[in-house]
């Protein structure tokens, strides 16, 4: 038997409803002519007649009545699929699923997640936080469907198999005691700082551009403490133990007791989205990408972060 034209069904559909080939050819916007050449090939295609022509109109056969069943069937479950594929085209139902980083973590994305929510509350939203080649496999395994990814000058980003869309560009920082000398200044050059002592993420990013920074101005930085995390260098350099620098986005729970002040000439990040080049955003995916770019443009960095020294 050769595949079933699921056209063919619906057209046997509407001529088992009217009894006439006319009638089915009127409502279908067909010619009686075409609806009887297609009811032919139907009938060639499963091998038996389907329909009795007498002057009066048709009638179905047995094997068209059971046909029809079938028929009847296959168009209910093609409207149910058409119901919630609409579903989720309309953002009534499904999942969005996507990846951060600790620093965005803790800034930009819960921002993202709250207003996606409120425009979108029917759609589950998950988020995986991971470092950036983590975030990458999960994202290649479709684990997840966007990701948040960062990336420096010296060290771009540079995957064909991707898809990136910059939303901005995240300062560093110097971070120092509310009483410090330079806590005060609108900015501070790197050169300035020679003869501080310094905490730094230890096997982070940030201690390489610490040293790249500090290199570029002709010294080499001598470090005080190792943090584990950036709440760990806050408390370090709030006990005078040292200086450090963050990235901005870093800072959202940022201490009284310490300033973070603008640095001359310092190395931006950017703030990335990522999916893979070759996969269709799903219409979830497409309205967080818009989110994304609003929020980033709320975090967009405008001046000095932290409270005024007293």
């Amino acid at each position: 038997m050769a595949d079933l034209d699921l056209h063919r069904l619906h057209l046997l559909r509407e001529v088992g409803r009217s009894g006439s080939l006319t009638s089915a050819a009127s409502t279908l916007s067909f010619t009686t002519s075409a609806v009887s050449q297609q009811i032919a090939k139907l009938e060639h295609e499963v091998g038996v007649a389907l329909v009795d022509r007498h002057p009066r109109g048709v009638a179905l056969t047995e094997a068209g009545h059971a046909l029809l069943g079938y028929a009847e069937q296959i168009d209910r479950t093609i409207e149910a699929a058409r119901a919630e594929m609409a579903e989720f085209a309309g953002l009534r139902r499904g999942q969005l699923r996507m990846g951060t980083f600790p620093t965005v973590g803790a800034s930009l994305m819960p921002d993202v997640v709250l207003a996606f929510r409120a425009r979108h509350p029917d759609v589950a939203v998950t988020v995986i936080s991971a470092r950036r080649d983590g975030l990458l496999e999960r994202l290649r395994r479709r684990d997840i469907e966007l990701t948040l990814l960062w990336d420096y000058p010296w060290q771009q980003i540079n995957d064909e198999d991707l898809t990136l869309v910059r939303l901005m560009k995240d300062p560093t920082v110097l971070l120092v005691q509310q009483d410090h000398p330079v806590a005060g200044r609108p900015s501070v050059p790197i050169e300035a700082l020679q003869d501080q002592e310094w905490i730094v993420r230890d096997e982070h990013p940030v201690a390489d551009v610490l040293q790249r920074v500090c290199n570029s101005a002709g010294f080499e930085p001598r470090i005080a403490f190792a943090a584990n995390d950036y709440q760990e260098t806050q408390g370090m350099v709030a006990a005078g133990i040292g200086i450090a620098l963050a990235p901005r986005l870093a800072l959202s729970a940022l201490r009284p007791d310490v300033v973070a002040v603008p640095l001359s000439d310092a190395p931006q990040r950017r703030i990335l989205l990522a999916h893979l080049a070759n996969r269709r955003l799903s219409p979830a995916a497409q309205q967080a990408t818009a989110v994304f770019r609003s929020t980033a443009k709320r975090h967009t960095p405008t001046g000095r972060t932290g409270p005024s020294p007293s």
